[in-house]
């Protein structure tokens, strides 16, 4: 079943919410975002203002608050059915009422509502929130405000229901959004870049350790405001301990210091040298019918489902010999290449991309679960660890569901995932990775895909350093609580972020010392950091919302269906730290001067800016750009039907890189064909005539053609290379015998 997206409300009906203010202040791996929303009712009755909007999925909001002419109203945390029945009586009695609360399914999805707004009133709500900052393939910092939320698939008979989101096009937004961004960090601050037009980086000091950023004018809501922010020396381990909060009582969350350790381990070169051999690859791909829109919104690149066939690609090119593999793809339905896994060869691998190469987003809806149950009823093959890559833009509804399932299975599945397109659920493509041990990466807009299919699967060829245990060496008179959940896995270069409540006299100790030992519990390796327990102080209590939203989430994420004494934990810990969870909500209730608002309150849903469209949006005129071709409307009346404008682009040649790629065998080598000349800017007779055997010409001169022109995307097919000479000394090796 499809949700319910409406259009944009006629003349008669406009929309409160005018503006969005966003300010966000980064401070090295994390960032506090505050959002104004500015609403004005022009209408001669009472509204009720709802908005659902996307948040980011790791995301702690910890501040809402109202502004109403001069009076202003903060709420509070409470347990979210009290917070709903206050709602509800504030508004049956006149009152102005205020709501936020997280989507029971989905913790990216979040639900505003402004009641009982009178004739002519305005008001100002101010939400504030804490998250970390994902690092890139280029070792960039990732910070994503979602502007686009797509409307969630919810499958037949899943649990629960999801947000009713209203959506329109973006072009059709009817409100403004105005963004700036200040950035510290201990190191120098190199670039910060954008998909979004900035005005130019201002630096606010010599060090250039500060600088801000903001917007250029004329931004529309047709895609998330994202932000790289490079530091100089990005990849050293730091650790940070905030002072706890004055007036709450020692021994508490709040009250006690926190420490943020950022980790960037590094294990011996031995360890590293042994890239695996063996292992079983499965690849989930996403066919449903919003994969068939436009990467980005100048409708002239590729469609998501053309950007994840060429990341298949990518990826089949360079799988070792001698594993095993499997292309699973779905919809409403979904099918795979093999009845199960084969050994990677020529053939198979040949067989694999001719099925790739005619995939297209034509399985209707977003129904995950099914798909990844019958993969992990799949017996393991001996030997061969399995490792599961999705490709998805993560529109469904059932999203706690689907990371529960991945979290069970986690003991014999490692999970990387990749979000394609604007509007993919990080919840949803974060969630998997990190409960299925692996690495999720988001490809949107202009991305380059290529670096960071790369650093996935350098990840998953890595020997997985699992077994980890960390020791707290901490002075007489400290103890240590830990916030983070255990870690899993650990990756080459791959940042962890681990908090911990510290108890004790750490304020008595302002030169003491604290060292964080991992260890591999089978092995010899071993990765300490040193650092000072003197707490910082005017931080805004980030890093103790951070580590409580930290311990929330796990505590939500615990096998199966929270008990009640599990959900009266989080409630407490919610209320206590002023961070938001998914059974709580904020609520604040404006009760003036008494007098009850008259007339009677109408419901209005403000419109969230969609790249897309589904049941019951109406196309009054459409225009095929000479660029299209393929241009059909597709109705159903069909519930489990995508109900969607497909237009897909004609796709653009392959560039060079990419289509000499998709030449090389599954040894490793390239053939002398006309289509390797060709992708060389060669003739066939300019490559004719070689002394080696054909074969191992031709590799010697696509070697020779990748280091002589593509030394600036070195990372991208370094895989490939090293497959390459591995067959060239291989065949000197036949030579020689």
């Amino acid at each position: 079943m499809v949700n319910c997206c409406g259009l944009l409300t006629d003349k008669k009906e406009p929309v409160p919410l005018k503006g969005i203010e966003v300010e966000v202040e980064v401070r090295d791996h994390v960032a506090t975002v505050v959002s104004t929303l500015h609403y004005e009712n022009k209408e001669d009755k009472p509204l009720e203002a709802v908005f659902v909007f996307p948040m980011p999925a790791d995301a702690a909001v910890c501040h809402f608050s109202a502004k109403i002419g001069q009076t202003q109203v903060v709420a509070e945390v409470q347990e979210k059915q009290k917070a709903r029945e206050e709602y509800d009586d504030a508004l049956s009695s006149g009152q102005q009422a205020f709501l936020l609360e997280e989507s029971e399914q989905s913790p990216d999805i979040f639900s505003l509502s402004v009641g009982s707004l009178p004739p002519e009133e305005s008001a100002s709500i101010r939400l504030e929130y804490v998250t970390e900052l994902a690092v890139q393939a280029d070792d960039g910092l990732r910070f994503c405000l979602p502007a686009v939320l797509n409307p969630r698939y919810q499958p037949q008979g899943s649990e629960g229901g999801s947000a009713q989101v209203t959506s329109v096009p973006a072009s059709l937004v009817p409100y403004s959004l105005s963004f700036s961004a200040r950035v510290s960090s201990p190191r120098p601050v190199c670039k910060v870049e954008s998909s979004c037009s900035l005005d130019p980086l201002q630096y606010l000091n010599t060090e250039q350790t500060q600088a801000s950023v903001q917007l250029a004018a004329g931004h529309k809501f047709d895609r998330d405001v994202e932000l790289l922010i490079y530091y100089k020396d990005a990849h050293q381990p730091a650790a940070v301990v905030e002072a706890g909060q004055a007036s709450a009582k020692p021994g508490d969350l709040m009250g006690d210091p926190v420490v943020m350790l950022s980790l960037y381990p590094e294990f011996p070169q031995a360890v590293m040298s042994k890239m695996t051999s063996c292992g079983e690859f499965v690849f989930l791909l996403d066919r449903s019918g919003s994969m068939d829109c436009p990467m980005d919104s100048s409708h002239q690149g590729q469609t998501r489902i053309s950007s994840a066939r060429d990341t298949l690609l990518l990826l089949l090119k360079s799988l070792p010999m001698g594993c095993y593999f499997n292309i699973y793809s779905f919809g409403s339905r979904y099918d795979s290449i093999f009845p199960k896994s084969v050994e990677y060869s020529q053939k198979s691998m040949e067989d694999a991309l001719k099925m790739v190469e005619k995939m297209k987003a034509d399985m209707g809806g977003t129904e995950i679960l099914q798909p990844l149950k019958q993969i992990f009823s799949q017996p393991c093959i001996p030997r061969q660890p399995r490792q599961l890559f999705i490709f998805t833009d993560g529109e469904v509804g059932n999203t706690k569901e689907v990371i529960n399932l991945v979290k069970k299975n986690a003991a014999s599945h490692r999970c990387f995932s990749f979000g394609i397109g604007e509007g993919a659920s990080s919840a949803l493509i974060t969630g998997v990775a990190k409960e299925g041990g692996g690495h999720a990466q988001f490809i949107t807009g202009t991305d380059r895909m290529q670096p960071k299919v790369r650093q996935i699967e350098k990840f998953a060829l890595q020997p997985a350093v699992v077994d980890i245990s960390v020791t707290w060496d901490l002075p007489k008179g400290v103890s240590v609580t830990p916030l983070s959940s255990s870690i899993k896995t650990l990756f080459q270069g791959q940042r962890s972020l681990l908090y911990a409540q510290l108890t004790g006299e750490v304020g008595a100790l302002p030169s003491a010392r604290g060292i964080l030992i991992l260890h591999k519990r089978f092995g010899a390796i071993e990765s300490k950091l040193h650092f000072s327990l003197k707490p910082t102080e005017d931080t805004g209590l980030t890093i103790h919302r951070l580590g409580a939203r930290t311990l929330i989430r796990s505590l939500e994420t615990e096998d199966g269906e929270p008990s009640g004494g599990v959900k009266e934990k989080v409630v407490e810990l919610s209320v206590q730290s002023g961070v938001s969870s998914a059974f709580t909500a904020f609520i604040a209730v404006n009760k003036g001067d008494g007098k009850a608002i008259q007339g009677p309150l109408v419901r209005r849903n403000v419109p969230t800016p969609s790249k897309w469209q589904r049941r019951h949006t109406i196309i009054m005129l459409l225009h095929i750009d000479a660029t299209f071709c393929n241009c059909c409307l597709i109705f159903s009346s069909d519930d489990e039907s995508e109900h969607t404008l497909s237009c897909e682009p004609q796709q653009p040649p392959r560039e060079p890189l990419l289509q000499l790629i998709s030449l090389q065998t599954a040894s490793g080598s390239w053939l002398l064909e006309p289509a390797l000349a060709a992708a060389l800017g060669k003739t066939s007779e300019e490559l004719e005539k070689p002394k080696p055997p054909s074969e191992v010409w031709a590799t010697i001169l696509a070697l020779i053609w990748l280091h002589g022109f593509k030394m600036e995307a070195q990372e991208e097919w370094e895989l490939l290379a090293m497959k390459a000479v591995s067959w060239l000394h291989a065949q000197k090796g036949s030579e020689d015998n």
